[in-house]
């Protein structure tokens, strides 16, 4: 027994501060013997700056010195079982993503999947000009408690592009094909987590299925004209007034690297944090040759949306859907009035702004993961 007496110590001190961390809130990250402890049994907890914790996460009102004798006892009470052993991991299987290809109307839809079947279904549908590649870090986070599945849409990602000659470039189109790979994968019941051209997808599948959409999260999945800002008044709206030459190149101007790099740093306090794995992956998928054709086509309908916006106001209502809004609150394609705007139709929607932009998962997928898993025990079992 006495060589497992450095390790039982080493685990009483690791542990130690793990548990103070958690309970005072003062380390952004604890390391137990190298491995990353960022998940409890029901939140995940992190400081960026200043102290966080999800609605829900606990406190207690006692002195900081009566907490400090608490967090010993429960250190020793939790090292007696890590003597002896490498530090705790959290159950690395339950957040493996597996990749997969599924047939949809003989296209090729490529999708990630994470989480036990059993457990509450959550639907990730991306945005513009991304794929399921921008929730390659929000998937483990959710993993552990529920199933999560992202597919890339057609003309996106991993998925076949057909041509517009072949396929037509409608968000109902996208929807029906969306609609139709969940029955495929047999996904019935589950909630959706809205972005960007995820929301109208999100919305026709709400509008088609009421009965099966049993949560929405919105990270800047746009529903209201309010969230429409001038990026919408100089660039698009003007294309769907007239298609001339002269709109439709301001059109492709918003597909050039440039623009994708702009999505992915305009309002992120520290841009240096956002891999640029994340817009090359983007451009990449723009550039192929055909795909401006397929943005252009997109850009066009998506005034068929916001025509369509009294309609999915309605389904909120009726429904009572639970909705929460995580927005980054320096987004500059959807405002952030376009959240607190879900409280005119959902008055009861939870809404969160985390100091991000437009693709808030790069640099806020633990405060986003944090809300999450505090919103949906409180609605879906």
């Amino acid at each position: 027994m006495i060589p497992l007496l450095p390790a039982a110590l080493l685990a009483v001190d690791h542990v130690h501060h793990a548990v103070s961390s958690l309970m005072f809130g003062d380390a952004t990250r604890t390391e137990l013997s190298g491995t990353n402890i960022t998940q409890s049994s029901e939140y995940l907890f992190s400081k960026s700056g200043q102290d966080w914790r999800p609605e829900g996460a606990f406190s207690l009102g006692i002195g900081r010195t009566h907490m400090n004798r608490c967090s010993w006892w429960l250190t020793l009470l939790l090292s007696a079982s890590f003597a002896g052993h490498a530090a705790p991991v959290v159950d690395s299987e339950a957040a493996r993503i597996t990749y997969h290809t599924q047939q949809v109307d003989g296209l090729n839809i490529f999708y990630r999947e994470a989480g036990p079947r059993e457990k509450p279904t959550i639907v990730l549908l991306h945005g513009f000009p991304s794929s399921s590649h921008m929730f390659r870090d929000l998937i483990p986070k959710l993993a552990g408690r529920y199933h999560v599945i992202a597919a890339d849409m057609p003309g996106y990602g991993y998925s076949d592009m057909p041509s517009v000659d072949k396929f037509a470039y409608t968000f109902d189109s996208i929807a029906a094909v969306m609609d139709q790979f969940l029955d495929a994968v047999n996904v019935k019941k589950y909630s959706i987590y809205i972005q960007d051209y995820g929301a109208p997808i999100g919305f026709k599948l709400l509008l088609k299925h009421p009965d099966r959409i049993q949560a929405i999260i919105s990270q800047s999945g746009n529903a209201y004209e309010e969230g429409l800002g001038d990026f919408w008044a100089q660039f698009i709206i003007p294309y769907w007034k007239s298609k001339t030459p002269q709109n439709e190149q301001k059109v492709l101007g918003l597909l050039t690297l440039e623009t994708t790099k702009f999505q992915y740093s305009k309002g992120f306090p520290h841009p240096e944090w956002v891999s640029p794995d994340s817009y090359t992956a983007d451009q990449m998928g723009l550039d192929r040759p055909g795909n401006h054709e397929i943005q252009l086509a997109l850009a066009y309908d998506y005034q068929n949306n916001v025509k369509q916006y009294p309609q999915w106001h309605e389904a909120l209502r009726t429904t009572k859907v639970p909705v929460l809004c995580v927005w980054g609150k320096n987004d500059p394609i959807f405002i952030s009035p376009g959240a607190t705007a879900y409280k005119k139709d959902s008055p009861n929607a939870e809404i969160h702004f985390v100091d991000s932009g437009h693709f808030a998962l790069e640099d806020q997928s633990v405060a986003i993961a944090n809300y999450v898993l505090a919103f949906l025990p409180k609605h879906v079992r």
